[in-house]
């Protein structure tokens, strides 16, 4: 299920990321527990068993006064495009957001931040 919301132009949801900052740019906010630690989590997340099941998250807008928007690229080779789908489809208060030839750090190419937060404040989703 992909909602077809214009939170990006045609344009942007197409787009192959040119990272304009560089590897060296954020690699120090990655890794600031330290390169062990940093890794550690990633595994524990992305290999663990969690407590709860992300399906099961109760709705923390029951009177339908907002929403949480996800936005995907769908060449992620980090987070399963599959599984954010599911639990989009099983949780009605996510808006998802999938975009073409995307993938995991497409908010760090140039300007898309900035297109992605003006969107989501004018309720352009």
């Amino acid at each position: 299920m992909t909602n077809s919301h214009n939170i990006l132009s045609r344009q942007d949801r197409e787009l192959v990321p040119i990272f304009t900052a560089g590897r060296s740019a954020v690699e120090g906010q990655v890794r600031q527990q330290g390169e062990y630690e940093s890794i550690h989590r990633d595994l524990n997340i992305g290999f663990g068993t969690w407590e709860f099941d992300p399906t099961e998250i109760e709705n923390p807008f029951p009177e339908n006064e907002g929403s949480v928007d996800i936005l995907m690229g769908d060449e992620d080779l980090y987070v399963p495009v599959r599984l954010q789908r599911y639990i989009a489809q099983q949780l009605p208060w996510i808006n998802y957001h999938e975009l073409a030839g995307a993938g995991h750090l497409f908010p760090y190419a140039d300007g898309r931040s900035d297109a992605i937060l003006k969107a989501l404040l004018l309720g352009q989703t």
